[in-house]
């Protein structure tokens, strides 16, 4: 093990930090984290939309069209508010007008993406062309799309402020003016370029990225065992060496996470059925089965804490529990420390995977429906299990039963740490 570590911390985490420090990830990252609040309110509106009581769907039917205009208008569109948001830190990390670098994102998006469709009549007359936009084409399905050419609109424009190829305003002129005028031939750049290429040559990029990201999206996010696996255990690897797991991973999985529930919540909201969708290992399904209490499945331990007999560590569960409800556990992993803990860091590593794998046989199998909402992070467990899931009991006791074994994993090592400790206090 201490081999393995070794070699994980000389060659793999260097590479690792540069990747997750790496500016136009780290604004991909940023960019999806805005758009959260969207998301998870445009949730909400689906599970609302789907309680399973006994003539409530009649109740609500007369409403129901109105009812999902929250969700069309958050989760329905979120390439969009993705290639703003995007657009707009990686324009700030260049140091470029972050609101002209979002509202340009959008602009190349929506012309290199976006078809703007016909309405005919009954006579197969065409009475209107290029007024109307197909909703469903700014939605997940264009998300890898909006990232690529919001990555390119910025580089554009970035170049073009730092070459001074703009319109310059005298200084007299206020500045809200002066960087209008600035982004007009940075603009025509942009529309003649994302025109031409998909009017001119005819190529689709938002098709071709996302076949090219398919595969490592279906491996990472989709239903595949190994893909799910691999995932926890780079993450506990990293938090093993009390790295972010999720921060470093993130600039590159979190498109693809946000992607696969994204999918989910459309593909629920068509057929009403949780246990039929497109993702399995979501990042929603690691929240609520996997890791309980945060990475790790650390809630566990911050319980067994509690019964020691040892003041020091009985002090620590009682600092931890609280958070560790909450799905917050750096005060139990840095506090505690399991970071490089020889000890504690074997069931913090492999806790989550034997847990991985019990929560993918339980889905596969129909005991549990797909993730098809998400919801805040520091939701208790159970219930976000329940809610997260069309409201499944079998969700909610499925994350009991995993937390029950993540207990019974840790205390075998949680006994050997504590006797560790007592024996150093005794030679203190």
């Amino acid at each position: 093990m201490n081999r393995l570590m070794t070699i994980l911390e000389r060659y793999f985490l260097p590479v690792a930090n540069r990747i997750g420090k790496q500016r136009h990830l780290m604004a991909i990252r940023n960019g999806l984290i805005a758009t959260l609040p969207l998301t998870i309110i445009g949730s909400v509106f689906v599970i609302f939309l789907n309680i399973p009581i006994d003539g409530y769907e009649e109740l609500i039917s007369g409403f129901r069209p109105i009812l999902d205009v929250p969700f069309r208008f958050t989760v329905g569109v979120m390439a969009l508010y993705a290639a703003f948001s995007i657009g707009h830190f990686l324009g700030e990390s260049y140091k470029v007008d972050p609101l002209t670098s979002g509202l340009l994102s959008v602009l190349g998006f929506l012309i290199s993406t976006i078809v703007p469709i016909q309405i005919i009549d009954e006579g197969q007359q065409i009475i209107s062309t290029g007024r109307y936009l197909a909703v469903g084409d700014l939605s997940s399905t264009s998300l890898f799309g909006a990232i690529i050419t919001t990555i390119i609109t910025v580089e554009i424009y970035r170049i073009l402020v730092q070459k001074n190829i703009t319109i310059k305003m005298p200084s007299s002129v206020p500045p809200a003016v002066s960087k209008s005028f600035a982004a007009l031939i940075p603009t025509l750049v942009i529309v003649l370029l994302f025109w031409g290429i998909k009017y001119g040559l005819n190529f689709d990029i938002n098709g071709v990225v996302t076949t090219l990201v398919s595969p490592l999206k279906n491996l990472l996010v989709g239903n595949n065992l190994f893909g799910g696996i691999l995932t926890v255990l780079l993450i506990q690897l990293f938090w093993s060496f009390g790295i972010h797991g999720e921060a470093v991973l993130g600039p590159i999985i979190r498109p693809m996470w946000d992607a696969a529930i994204l999918e989910n919540i459309e593909a629920f909201q068509a057929s009403g059925n949780a246990h039929d969708l497109p993702n399995l290992f979501s990042e929603q399904f690691l929240q609520w089965f996997v890791q309980i209490g945060g990475s790790g499945t650390t809630l566990a331990l911050a319980i067994l804490f509690l019964t020691s007999k040892i003041p020091s560590i009985k002090q620590m569960g009682k600092l931890t529990i609280v958070p560790g409800i909450f799905n917050i556990n750096e005060p139990i992993v840095f506090g505690t420390p399991i970071v490089m803990n020889p000890i504690l860091v074997i069931p913090f590593i492999f806790c989550p995977v034997i847990l991985t794998i019990i929560s993918y046989i339980a889905t596969i199998s129909g005991f549990v429906p797909m993730m098809m909402a998400k919801l805040p992070f520091t939701m208790v467990g159970p219930i976000g299990a329940l809610m997260s899931t069309n409201w499944s009991v079998g969700a909610m006791v499925l994350a009991i039963i995993n937390f029950g074994l993540a207990i019974l994993i840790y205390y075998p090592f949680f006994k050997l740490f504590e006797r560790e400790q007592y024996k150093s206090q005794q030679e203190v």
